[in-house]
């Protein structure tokens, strides 16, 4: 496997999906709660890729395995198109897996015993998503766990791995007595706070689940385009990424972002082309990319504003 391969093996143009939270997750800690722990930052980002570079290339491995359209198989799926070895590339994602896993231990131990669990429900949904008896990639849920545990867990973990315990919440246990503990507003802030990333995030997985909808119907995978039809399919597209300016404009309101953050405003001009540009033709090759640049530039703009709050 060359590189250029291995890029094209993780899918890198959609892995912005699975970073930019991270560093808005950062930049929030630094501005509401005013914390910043860079050796848990950066532990939490080494493991924060490598379940993301897992998560793509199991996904390959798992769609060649299960691949009902030989045609697909052999031409479409990397894997078969490359003539790479599925057992060296199932090994090489296991090895990620286990980074991810060994880099979380370590983290449980440096924040607390709650990240134990959601730590293991995130890693859970990322090897069932295409691997058991019913993988969740065969059902409608891809676009609500992607949104979920790639958009909000992501944003969550990183703000998570820096500030103390009792700011957000914690799971304390001393047999036989055990207790979870938090603070419901600083809860319900990073909700607000993280809903562009779960419905941006969402419409990526809507994306290529709208162009892969015919071949997805000949591997037997019925993704949310299917039950509700393509048409209705982009409605629900288009409209989820004008919904990520609401919570925005919310949190501005209540003080919970910087003023700076209207900024993002700035960018509906190049999202409606974009959104128009995918409306006229939903092909992987070409327009899928409008998906991920528009949470680029989302979420580019929002966290440039954390920065001129951090600063001014």
């Amino acid at each position: 496997m060359t590189f250029k391969i291995f890029l094209q093996f993780i899918r890198l143009n959609a892995k912005a999906a699975s970073v930019v939270p991270y560093f808005l997750g950062i930049l929030f800690s630094i501005y509401y709660f005013h914390e910043f722990k860079w050796a848990n930052s950066i532990i939490y980002l080494i493991a924060q890729v490598a379940i993301a570079l897992f998560v793509t290339g199991f996904n390959n491995v798992q769609d060649y395995y299960l691949a009902k359209d030989i045609h697909y198989r052999d031409t479409y799926n990397i894997i078969g198109r490359e003539h790479l070895s599925p057992r060296r590339s199932l090994h090489m994602m296991l090895a990620m897996l286990a980074t991810a896993i060994i880099l979380g231990i370590v983290l449980v131990f440096r924040t607390n015993l709650l990240l134990l669990f959601m730590g293991a429900a995130a890693i859970g949904v990322a090897v069932f998503y295409t691997y058991g008896p019913i993988p969740f990639s065969r059902f409608p849920l891809g676009e609500l766990l992607s949104g979920t545990v790639e958009g909000f867990g992501v944003f969550f973990l990183a703000v998570y791995m820096n500030v103390p315990t009792p700011m957000l919440m914690g799971f304390h246990f001393n047999w036989p007595y055990f207790s979870l503990a938090g603070n419901l507003q600083n809860i319900l802030v990073m909700i607000l706070v993280g809903l562009p990333n779960i419905f941006l995030v969402a419409n990526i997985m809507l994306a290529d689940n709208i162009c892969d909808l015919e071949q997805d119907i000949r591997n037997e995978r019925y993704t949310v385009p299917y039950y509700i039809g393509k048409d209705r399919a982009i409605k629900v597209y288009d409209t989820l990424v004008l919904l990520a300016y609401i919570p925005v404009i919310f949190s501005v309101l209540f003080q919970v972002l910087p003023i700076y953050q209207l900024i993002v405003l700035l960018s509906l001009p190049i999202i409606l082309k974009n959104i128009k540009t995918f409306n006229a033709e939903q092909v992987k090759e070409t327009t899928f990319n409008t998906a991920p640049q528009n949470l680029m530039l989302f979420q580019g703009l929002q966290m440039l504003a954390l920065i001129l709050g951090i600063f001014f």
